[in-house]
């Protein structure tokens, strides 16, 4: 069955790939700032130690808005509050934020979670596999702007699916809801994280998002964000671009490159989203390989593709983990078998990809020498 063929009938079932399409009964999404603060200390009071977990390899987004839970949570429910990851930081912006802002996160490896009674997903959900938290372990705080995923309802507490476009700005309505004065470091994070997730409020945007920036600016330190933002690039920077470029392949209104062995998973999305600047392009595929797993990052304008359903769709057959929504979205799988093996499972995946492109008859040109329109 074509990709966009089984996509629709899956939408018409009312969820794909867990997530619900359909609205869900009225849930803690729908309730003002107040009321979802109010259940976020109820559910946190009485516990002595929280862990709260970013997705995967994190970016700004994630990182603030974890901070900043943890900094609500020890101001307003009295719990002691650490922030962990997995994966890596890799990107040079990501790295500066950590660095400059003194962001107090430690790496999952640092971290023993028998010492903690209370668990928290920021920017990721459970059973998505993008994430840290051991199999064993309940998540009783999520807080996520994507799609909601059915069960993430199980959870005591769950902040998702409302119409925000970063996570951060979720955690600056909870703050002012508090009334709770960000440092200006947490400040300075929640506003890149906004920034950073919106493409500077011009992706995805809402007013909600919109109004946290204004209140965040005077907040936040001016000369931390452009350490941040103009951070010093290694040399392997530019040769992971050489290598994007050149092995960069535009099929019509699509443009798709194999950045072979990154030295950074989030680059593979840094990578995707500058490929869409290319004049005429509607969808943008990049893919690396990192430490034996597979990494896609894809962004799209043509709204009528929804990319976080999309890259769903198509590995759910192939396992790992995938997620995002309406503009941009990723996907992660374990890569196994000899070298012939894993070159077929990509040629593979990037047919698919065109096919629901609708370029899968489009004949290949090199962007080195692809003409301006």
């Amino acid at each position: 069955m074509p990709v966009t063929q089984s996509f629709n009938s899956r939408r018409a079932q009312g969820a794909i790939g867990g997530e619900l399409t359909e609205p869900p009964p009225p849930r803690l999404a729908l309730l003002s700032a107040r009321d979802k603060l109010d259940r976020l200390l109820q559910v946190a009071k009485g516990h002595r130690k929280a862990l709260i977990l970013t997705h995967d390899n994190p970016d700004p987004d994630s990182l603030a808005a974890a901070v900043a839970l943890a900094h609500l949570l020890e101001r307003r429910a009295d719990v002691e509050a650490h922030v962990g990851y997995g994966g890596i930081i890799g990107r040079a912006e990501n790295i500066a934020f950590v660095k400059v802002l003194r962001l107090p996160i430690s790496h999952v490896s640092q971290i023993d979670f028998d010492e903690y009674d209370l668990f928290g997903l920021v920017d990721t959900q459970p059973k998505v596999g993008n994430h840290s938290l051991p199999v064993r372990l309940e998540a009783h705080l999520v807080v996520d702007h994507h799609p909601l995923r059915e069960e993430s309802l199980a959870s005591p507490f769950a902040d998702v699916g409302g119409d925000f476009g970063a996570t951060s700005t979720m955690l600056v309505e909870y703050l002012r809801a508090a009334r709770v004065e960000p440092s200006v470091e947490v400040a300075t994070a929640l506003f890149y994280g906004i920034k950073a997730d919106t493409r500077d409020l011009g992706r995805e945007t809402t007013q909600t998002d919109i109004d946290s920036y204004l209140w965040l600016f005077p907040r936040m330190d001016k000369s931390m964000l452009a350490q941040i933002e103009h951070p010093e690039l290694p040399a392997r920077y530019f040769q992971l671009y050489h290598t994007a470029f050149e092995r960069a392949k535009v099929y019509g209104t699509a443009i798709v490159t194999d950045l072979e062995e990154v030295y950074s998973p989030d680059m593979v999305a840094e990578v995707a989203e500058r490929l869409m600047f290319l004049e005429g392009t509607k969808w943008s595929l990049a893919f690396g390989t990192y430490r034996n797993q597979l990494y896609f990052s894809l962004r799209v304008k043509d709204r009528r593709m929804n990319a976080g359903r999309l890259i769903r769709e198509i590995f759910e057959d192939y396992g790992g983990s995938s997620g995002g929504h309406g503009s941009m979205a990723g996907a992660r799988l374990p890569l196994s078998g000899k070298a012939a093996q894993r070159k077929a499972l990509k040629r593979e995946l990037v047919s698919r990809f065109l096919e629901a492109f609708g370029v899968s008859d489009e004949r290949p040109v090199s962007l080195l020498s692809a003409q301006d329109s």
